[in-house]
């Protein structure tokens, strides 16, 4: 379903990602790992087109997406929920979920299914959430325009215990349902139960790809790229 063949992104003269390469099949859960400033969020971004992309192509189902506009690859099926979430702090929690509303997407009802504790919140300020609520609204809009591929760039960071585990089951139930998903964590232990595949990145270069299982056998790797 997506595919990066070799990508070189930048920001501004700052060359950050150097020759990515990374699959993602239909209905699979693919997890990039990596220490903070490894290039995680600038790959997501790459993806959708929010980074300067020189050199390499990313392809989402088959189809050249690397210069596209963001819009343009939003409205193809591929949905980006960012680290800093970016919810309308003045709008409500139901006003914030219509932001992202499409005509092939979900309803607004799907949406509470997935996140019951949004319900009884749908009148709320997104201000006014906590930061565990914040997150699910900021999934719960980017599914309302109904992905085939979801790109989570850290969910889990800074979020009490019980919220990650609420998140943690949520992201489990959408791949039960077949959706595809490109997880950045840099919580392993997060994105261990939920991963079908492996991605580490550092220093903007692929330096592992496997399964979990083989992870856990490279203890080379997981010291240098994934140990405090």
């Amino acid at each position: 379903m997506l595919e990066l063949d070799r990508v070189h992104a930048y920001y501004g003269p700052s060359h950050v990602l150097h020759g990515v390469s990374l699959r993602a099949r239909a209905g699979e859960v693919v997890s990039l790992l990596g220490r903070n400033g490894a290039g995680k969020s600038t790959t997501l971004k790459a993806i959708v087109g929010l980074v300067r992309v020189e050199g390499g192509a990313i392809r989402f189902e088959g189809r050249d997406i690397t210069r596209l506009p963001t819009a343009q690859i939003s409205r193809l099926g591929v949905g980006l929920v960012p680290e800093d979430r970016r919810i309308f702090a003045e709008l409500s929690v139901l006003e914030n979920l219509r932001v992202g509303e499409r005509r092939q997407g979900w309803p607004v009802e799907r949406a509470f299914d997935c996140f019951p504790a949004l319900r009884p919140l749908a009148g709320r300020r997104g201000g006014s959430l906590s930061g565990g609520e914040q997150q699910m609204l900021t999934i719960a809009r980017t599914l309302m325009g109904g992905p085939r591929l979801l790109l989570l760039d850290e969910p889990a960071e800074g979020l009490a215990p019980v919220v990650v585990r609420t998140l943690r089951e949520r992201i489990a139930a959408l791949k039960r349902e077949g959706l595809t998903i490109v997880l950045s964590e840099q919580n392993l232990r997060f994105a261990r139960p939920l991963a079908d595949r492996a991605y580490i990145i550092e220093r903007g270069e692929i330096r592992f790809e496997g399964t979990l299982a083989e992870l856990d056998a490279d203890d080379r790797i997981w010291r240098a790229c994934l140990s405090v």
